[in-house]
C-alpha cells in the first residue's frame, strides 16, 4: 500500500510542474540546436528533387528569375528557399535574375544576395542580376512579357538594366528558361498565367507549409514543375545542395521542439491513467 501511495504522489508531483520548467525545456529544445547540430535526417521529396534536377541541367547561357514575392510575416519559411535557389544557381553558373513583386521583398533578400555572392564570388551584373521591386504587381508581370529592361529601368542600385552585361540578351519570357515565384500568397498564379501559359516558360514554386496543399493540383498537370512546402522544403533544397543554412538549423530547432511536446504528452496521459487506475 506504501508502495502505491508514493507513486501516486510521484505522478501527482509531476502533473503539477510548474509550467515555467515546461517552458524552459522547449526553449532550450528550440535554442540549442542552433548550436549544436543533432544531424537530424532530411528526407527529400519527389516536388523539391525536381527543381533541383531541373537546375542542374542547365547551361550557362540559360536564365532564371527568383522572384521573391513575400514580406517579413513569412519570410521564416520563404527566405531559406530564395537563399538555397540562388545559391544553387550561382554555383551551376545559370544567369539568376533576382526580384520581388513585393515591396518589403528588396530589403529582405539584399543581406541573403549579398552573402551568396560574397560566399561564391559572383560579380553583381555579371553573374547576376538584382532589380529590386517595381510598382505595379500584376503590371509588373504582364509588362515583363514585352519587355523586361523597360519594366525595370535599373536594378535595385540604380545602375541601368542596358549596362548590365548579364542582361544583354534577355528582353521577355521567350529570354527565360525557369521562373521561381517564392509567396506566402498567390503570385505565383500571375506567373502562371503571364508567362506559363503563352510562353511556355517552366515555373517551380515556393510557399509557405500552409499552402502547399493548394499547388499539388498544378504538379500534376505539369503547370509547375516542383514545389517546395514551408520550412521543410528548403531544409530538403538545402540537404540535396549540400549546405546546412538557415532552413536546416530551423528543422533541427522545430523537430526537438515537437519532439519535446510529445514526451510532454505522453508523460501526462501516463500519469492521468496511473493516478485514475489508483482511485479506482
Amino acid at each position: 500500500m506504501a508502495e502505491e501511495e508514493n507513486i501516486k504522489s510521484f505522478w501527482n508531483r509531476l502533473l503539477r510542474i510548474d509550467r515555467r520548467i515546461i517552458y524552459l525545456i522547449i526553449a532550450l529544445a528550440i535554442i540549442l540546436p542552433f548550436f549544436f547540430q543533432m544531424g537530424l535526417p532530411i528526407p527529400v521529396t519527389q516536388e523539391v528533387k525536381d527543381i533541383y534536377d531541373f537546375i542542374e541541367a542547365l547551361t550557362p547561357n540559360d536564365v532564371v528569375i527568383i522572384s521573391a514575392d513575400f514580406d517579413p510575416s513569412v519570410s521564416p519559411e520563404l527566405l531559406p528557399m530564395f537563399d538555397a535557389t540562388f545559391r544553387h544557381c550561382l554555383k551551376k553558373g545559370v544567369k539568376v535574375i533576382a526580384m520581388s513583386l513585393y515591396i518589403q521583398g528588396p530589403g529582405l533578400i539584399e543581406p541573403v544576395i549579398h552573402e551568396a555572392a560574397k560566399d561564391l564570388r559572383a560579380a553583381n551584373g555579371v553573374d547576376y542580376a538584382f532589380l529590386g521591386w517595381q510598382y505595379g504587381y500584376y503590371l509588373v508581370v504582364i509588362n515583363m512579357m514585352e519587355n523586361l529592361k523597360g519594366t525595370f529601368p535599373t536594378d535595385y542600385y540604380g545602375t541601368r538594366s542596358d549596362d548590365l552585361p548579364i542582361m544583354k540578351n534577355i528582353d521577355n519570357y521567350e529570354d527565360m528558361d525557369l521562373i521561381i515565384p517564392l509567396t506566402g500568397a498567390s503570385s505565383h498564379m500571375l506567373w502562371l498565367l503571364y508567362a506559363h501559359e503563352p510562353y511556355n516558360v517552366q515555373i517551380a514554386c515556393g510557399v509557405t507549409a500552409v499552402s502547399a496543399a493548394d499547388i499539388y493540383p498544378y504538379i500534376q498537370s505539369g503547370q509547375f514543375i516542383g514545389l517546395m512546402g514551408g520550412l521543410k522544403g528548403a531544409a530538403e533544397y538545402e540537404t540535396l545542395i549540400d549546405e546546412k543554412r538557415m532552413a536546416t538549423m530551423g528543422m533541427e530547432a522545430q523537430n526537438w521542439a515537437h519532439i519535446a511536446i510529445i514526451l510532454f504528452i505522453i508523460v501526462g496521459n501516463i500519469g492521468y491513467m496511473a493516478i485514475g487506475r489508483k482511485k479506482k
